[in-house]
């Protein structure tokens, strides 16, 4: 659903870049230069939209925990990985979506089942499920349809991708890799269906106390990650009242001081899980970044060591 949308989005982006390029030619630009100028439109406009998003997210930062200050080099370099991430999943891995295959399976590491967020699909996870292949990490994907149901209704998919994969990996247990609003779905997972199959969830970027761009979206799943006069929606808070001090203990959240979706940001950072703080990294970069990629990598190792070895001390006789 979502790859036909976003293939009749670029389709559309195409005729504009046409129609523009038309134009400068008739105003007497020769065809290169009229063509590159509308390329240079089209990139413009998508450069904007993630600039707004950036000036939201400041906005509703105003009055909170203030964003560690970057240089201008840094800044510039968030902004394009930010829009190069957006350019990406948009433009191509999601209009594809495919997953790497790992060569080898690497010994005593749990699957990973990847859950996209809000508005996308399983392509948006290329650079990720790449990175898990280069390791040996035998992972799958989820697509979360229809894009603007309430993420309640999103746990059945969920679970029945959890039982496909443990089914096909031999393993009796997964780890839940989340990005954005699927963190939340996660979550609701475990709420409904408990830790039997969970061995460990690690967000990236998640709105676990909503955020104030969830306010300009549409559909239920958008209302839920809203922020409601400067507080978590009922939905979020019910989600978290249900939770135990162990559910909590068996989440990493990873989020960014600079992320352009989660406002205020330290909406991202989840009392009682793993935080893991980055700065410099925008919302959709979170998946794409190597220093986060090997932060999921890390935790993913950790925590097949622990369930490894809780395996073995059950298999020793009393």
């Amino acid at each position: 659903m979502i790859a036909r949308a976003l293939r009749a989005l670029m389709l559309l982006q195409l005729l504009a870049m046409l129609a523009l390029a038309w134009q400068l030619h008739h105003a007497g630009i020769c065809w290169p230069l009229a063509g590159l100028g509308g390329v240079a439109a089209v990139l413009a406009a998508r450069a904007l939209i993630v600039a707004r998003n950036i000036w939201h997210s400041r906005r509703a930062e105003a009055g909170q925990q203030a964003m560690a200050p970057l240089s201008m080099r840094q800044a510039v370099r968030l902004f394009g990985n930010e829009l190069r991430g957006n350019l990406w999943t948009s433009s191509w891995g999601m209009l594809r979506p495919r997953l790497a295959v790992a060569c080898q399976a690497a010994d005593g590491l749990l699957p990973v089942l990847l859950v996209h967020g809000y508005v996308c699909n399983r392509g948006f996870w290329g650079a990720m499920s790449g990175a898990l292949a280069s390791a040996g990490v035998v992972h799958a994907a989820v697509d979360l349809e229809p894009p603007s149901a309430s993420i309640d209704d999103f746990v059945p998919l969920v679970a029945q991708a959890v039982d496909a994969l443990c089914a096909r990996s031999g393993s009796e247990r997964l780890i839940i890799v989340a990005h954005s609003m699927g963190g939340l779905v996660a979550r609701a997972y475990l709420a409904r269906h408990g830790e039997a199959r969970i061995a460990h969830v690690i967000t990236l970027g998640t709105p676990h106390h909503g955020t104030a761009l969830a306010n300009l979206g549409v559909g239920s799943n958008a209302r839920q990650m809203s922020r409601q006069g400067g507080q978590p929606s009922a939905w979020l808070a019910q989600l978290a009242a249900s939770e135990t001090p162990a559910r909590r203990a068996m989440l990493t959240s990873i989020w960014s001081r600079h992320d352009n979706i989660v406002a205020p940001q330290a909406s991202a950072e989840l009392p009682g899980a793993n935080n893991l703080v980055f700065d410099g990294v925008g919302h959709v970069a979170l998946a794409f970044d190597t220093r986060v990629q090997q932060a999921v990598l890390c935790e993913i190792t950790i925590v097949s060591k622990v369930a490894q070895s809780a395996i073995l001390r059950s298999s020793l006789p009393a």
